[in-house]
């Protein structure tokens, strides 16, 4: 739900003539989860464009009555050459990319209220002061310059902690959505970068950056990275999926797993469908809970492609939305 320019998301919405949005609804519908986390679309300050888009799928049948966005880091300027390219106020030269501020950003659809004076917002943690940061260099000095890495964010988009009051008790939601870990040189910046933002959680939920839930949370976001395949450094999500306060549902999509080589334990784990040969169908999208939940099930969303259902997903996204049902603990 990223458009070229600010405001052309809520023109689209509203206007209820933009195939893409008009698929995103019914897959939204179909699914009908109770908390969704949106990833890649457009933050204005009033959120005009996110009420718009929760009217629709009101008017659709499901209804949300609690939404959550704050401004992302995309598109908001640092100041300093990011690339190395000797130019200033590219997209590039932002804390994430984004044409302009807010573009491409994060957003939270609830059936329950959502407590916003306890919300946490890590997303202006500088890279340089996570613990362990490991930033890139170029020639045994820092890339591309020592006063840019003094003013980037670790978080290309957003971290953010949301309690949630939930009908049996309060539960904690992560949301998160790290950097694409390629479109760089041998410096591996963005890589570097994917694998700090994963590394993030581990440490926060050590209380790294104050205190942090010990039960009942849910860790939800775009990773942009999967355990064997494709691009990046790897360290970072095998860590999160090994992380003993963690679960990981293993969500599959239903049916035939799609064709794939190499050592893919099993394709049907995959999230997104990225153009064939390379790099192809990957599992880049994750719900994990904290291990005191009990899961009761879980999915990906994929029908089949040679279903009206499964036109209709593809449609609205190459990513396919990611569900978990959980049952709360027992106090």
């Amino acid at each position: 739900m990223e458009r070229d320019g600010p405001g052309l998301l809520l023109r689209d919405i509203e206007r209820g003539q933009d195939a893409q949005i008009d698929a995103l609804i019914q897959v939204i519908i179909q699914v009908d989860p109770d908390i969704l986390v949106l990833q890649g679309v457009d933050y204005d300050l009033e959120l005009r464009a996110l009420s718009a888009l929760r009217d629709r799928v009101s008017a659709a049948g499901s209804h949300y009555p609690h939404v959550f966005a704050r401004r992302p880091n995309t598109g908001w300027q640092t100041g300093h050459d990011q690339d190395g390219d000797g130019r200033l106020g590219e997209p590039e030269d932002a804390h994430g990319f984004g044409h302009f501020a807010g573009m491409g950003g994060m957003a939270i659809l609830s059936r329950f209220a959502l407590d916003e004076t306890r919300v946490q917002d890590f997303s202006t943690l500088l890279w340089r002061d996570l613990p362990g940061a490991t930033l890139p260099q170029r020639d045994g000095q820092p890339f591309p310059s020592a006063a840019a890495q003094a003013a980037l964010r670790l978080a290309s988009v957003a971290h953010w902690g949301v309690p949630v009051q939930h009908p049996d008790g309060p539960l904690y939601l992560m949301a998160f959505h790290a950097t694409a870990p390629v479109f760089d040189g041998p410096e591996d910046r963005n890589g570097l970068r994917n694998r700090d933002q994963l590394r993030f959680w581990p440490l926060y939920l050590d209380g790294a950056f104050g205190p942090a839930p010990e039960r009942r949370f849910v860790l939800v976001g775009s990773a942009n990275q999967d355990p064997q395949d494709g691009e990046g450094l790897k360290e970072g999500i095998r860590e999160l999926l090994s992380d003993p306060r963690l679960t990981d549902p293993h969500p599959m999509r239903a049916g035939p797993a799609p064709d794939a080589a190499g050592h893919r334990t099993d394709p049907r784990l995959d999230t997104v469908a990225w153009p064939t040969p390379d790099p192809g169908h990957l599992r880049v999208s994750y719900i994990l809970p904290s291990k005191d939940w009990q899961v009761v099930a879980s999915g990906v969303h994929w029908p089949p492609d040679d279903t009206p259902a499964g036109a209709t997903a593809a449609a609205a996204s190459r990513h396919r939305m990611v569900w978990v049902d959980l049952r709360a603990p027992e106090d």
